[in-house]
């Protein structure tokens, strides 16, 4: 994974379905979050727990991927991305999947500008966590009107 302190797009924690939705659909709805981060006009922020979690789900039979096309997939993320190291894992609200607090973890320890979901129990934090959780339509929306 990369590393960049040159860049200067919106520092987001993309969740796993937005990042697969993105990756697996090149004509689906989140697709333009590839052409962000290859732009540069967003920086995906990746932690080790957040891209093990990556790399499991990729390997779900229902996504039937081949090891060349999930390395294809990761090439197309992973660069772009700068990585944090979660050494200490900083305070996060209680929240009802315990396989989200990786993300909330990495969006404070990289001092992401919004954690980027769509899931309800992330979303549910919106208004008791220090950094905006904002879907990916209203991240669309900031990036466009900017």
């Amino acid at each position: 994974m990369g590393s960049s302190g040159a860049m200067t797009g919106l520092r987001l924690v993309l969740d796993t379905n937005v990042l697969l939705s993105a990756l697996l659909f090149p004509a689906g709805s989140l697709s333009w979050l590839r052409h962000a981060w290859q732009s540069e006009a967003i920086l995906p922020l990746a932690s080790r727990d957040t891209t093990v979690e990556l790399l499991r789900v990729l390997h779900y039979p229902k996504f039937c991927l081949t090891g060349n096309e999930r390395g294809d997939l990761l090439s197309d993320y992973l660069p772009w991305c700068e990585t944090v190291i979660v050494s200490k894992p900083p305070a996060v609200p209680e929240c009802r999947d315990p396989s989200d607090r990786p993300f909330l973890e990495l969006a404070l320890a990289g001092q992401a500008d919004a954690l980027v979901t769509g899931d309800g129990d992330l979303l549910a934090l919106a208004s008791v966590f220090s950094v905006p959780i904002l879907t990916p339509n209203a991240i669309r929306d900031r990036l466009w009107k900017g």
